[in-house]
Formats: C-alpha cells, structure tokens, sequence
C-alpha cells in the first residue's frame, strides 16, 4: 500500500500543518494544494516526507505551478488548488481537466469543504481547510490498483 497525505489551505497555521504530518508517518509523498506555499516552504527542513506543490489564489509570487500531474502508486493524479476551475460553483471544468489527462483521481482544494467523491471512474478529493484544526486527507492506493480515500479531522 502506498499513503498520499494531502492538505490545503493551511493558510499560516505551520504547526496544523506539522501535525498532520506528524500524524501520518507513513506517507510516503505529501501533496499541498494551495494557499500556504510558504508554510510548507517554512517547515520543509523539519520533514522527511517528499512533497509536491501547487499554487492557490492566495499564493502571491509562488514559485509553484498552478496544476499538476504525477504518477503515484501506478496511478495517475491531477492536482490543482481548484480556483482556476471554478469549483466553487461545481466540480464539472475540473473534472473534465481530470479526465483530459486521463487521472484517475483528482485533488482539489479552495471550498474550504471536505470532500470525497467517485464520479464514473475518477476519485476526486478535497482534503478541505487545513488551518486552525481544521481537516486533511489521505489516499491509499493498494499494488491491485484499488484506491481508498479519507477524510482526517486533525487532533493536536
């Protein structure tokens, strides 16, 4: 099995953030979706764990880019912060730039709303708001292929 744990919106609170991780040492990659670039940036000589970045609305100057895509555990994922795609109002421009890629799972972040969602072959998850105890996500994915994501309400 491999652990995909993934935050967003952590918007300053470094130490929600370090909690979380601290709470998965298992994961074997982090994934930030946006709006607290620098948080993670701050914290990134404390951690072992790899990470990946995506910039959110609120990233002013970010170095990181506004969506991507990465293989994980043999499957393909589509990140993005979610504010370019409107998800705000619905999930479907997102979705489709999830299925264009051929992802099958996308991670999305911005409504500040926990969600976990399977949609005609594509698991879409939104870890929601990190900052201030808030909520985080995790995604396992077996060597079958099978895919499992959770929603973690953070305890520090």
């Amino acid at each position: 099995m491999f652990r995909l744990l993934v935050v967003s919106d952590t918007h300053g609170d470094r130490r929600a953030l370090q909690a979380a991780i601290d709470a998965q040492p298992e994961a074997a990659l982090l994934v930030h979706l946006g709006d607290g670039a620098a948080d993670l940036t701050a914290i990134s000589e404390f951690i072992t764990v790899r990470t990946l970045q995506v910039s959110g609305n609120c990233d002013f100057s970010s170095p990181f880019p506004d969506d991507a895509e990465f293989r994980f555990g043999g499957q393909l994922f589509f990140a993005a912060h979610g504010h370019r795609y409107g998800v705000k109002h619905d999930l479907y421009r997102f979705s489709c730039a999830a299925r264009s890629r051929g992802a099958r799972v996308a991670l999305f972040g911005h409504t500040h709303q926990a969600l976990t969602l399977y949609d005609d072959g594509l698991f879409l998850v939104n870890p929601g708001s990190l900052g201030r105890g808030g909520t985080y996500a995790t995604v396992d994915v077996a060597s079958s292929g099978g895919i499992v994501a959770n929603i973690v309400k953070l305890r520090y």
